[in-house]
């Protein structure tokens, strides 16, 4: 499954993604980032259908995008307000986009899409480069955790229905730390396979890609609300800046 491209994921999962995704965290991490932000012009990394990206125009926010589907640009431009987004198709790890930005961002684990440690570097340089002078990039990303793994596998299930059943299969490859997963649905209609890619990275490893592309580690905290980082912290919100001069 390693052949995932840019696209990928929008193809699999336009069409429900809305449904199907929402983290329960919107409202929090809308007003993080536009405290955040103060009146800067924002760049969203993977801006999808615009979950993030809609409620902060809305707030009155210059916002643009990079997007690596068509699919979800689709959806994002079926939306109020979505066909005022200037959005670019692309890798966002090396997608060039016009002008330069005080703040940037990237959510909801998306980071790891990108699924190997060259192209994520990539992408911290490529944000570095479009960001203006004392600018900043946040990234929301997963803590690996594989308490629940046995012999590097893990089977989880999801939904159980009168009619429907949904599990999600996934093998861990800890050498190239690699997830891979397949998001199995069964329903009347018949089966779906969803598959994923994802290649994590742990927080001091995300620190030193970030020192690589000329960006210093200003604050790290264990959710949207400014929760401690701790030992026991299931993810983490890292803000981080380019120098000012």
């Amino acid at each position: 499954m390693m052949d995932f491209d840019p696209d990928t994921f929008g193809t699999l999962n336009a069409d429900d993604y809305d449904a199907l995704h929402d983290p329960g965290t919107t409202e929090e991490s809308v007003a993080l980032i536009a405290e955040l932000a103060g009146q800067g012009r924002l760049l969203e990394l993977a801006i999808g259908t615009g979950r993030m990206a809609l409620p902060l125009k809305a707030r009155g926010f210059d916002i643009s995008g990079i997007e690596g589907s068509a699919a979800m640009v689709e959806k994002l431009r079926e939306k109020p307000g979505g066909a005022d987004i200037p959005v670019v198709i692309g890798d966002m790890a090396d997608c060039a986009i016009e002008g330069r930005f005080d703040f940037a961002f990237l959510v909801f684990n998306t980071m790891f899409n990108l699924t190997s440690q060259a192209d994520q570097v990539r992408c911290f340089r490529n944000v570095a480069d479009r960001l203006a002078p004392g600018g900043a990039f946040l990234i929301e990303t997963f803590v690996p955790d594989f308490s629940d793994y046995r012999g590097h596998q893990s089977l989880r299930t999801r939904k159980i229905g009168f009619k429907s059943l949904w599990f999600e299969a996934k093998l861990h490859d800890p050498t190239r730390q690699v997830i891979e997963y397949q998001r199995v649905r069964i329903t009347e209609q018949g089966v779906k396979l969803v598959p994923l890619v994802m290649r994590y990275a742990w927080p001091q490893e995300i620190d030193l890609m970030a020192e690589l592309a000329g960006l210093e580690l200003e604050q790290r905290w264990g959710g949207w609300a400014r929760e401690p980082f701790t030992a026991d912290s299931h993810m983490h919100v890292s803000l981080y800046k380019k120098a000012a001069g």
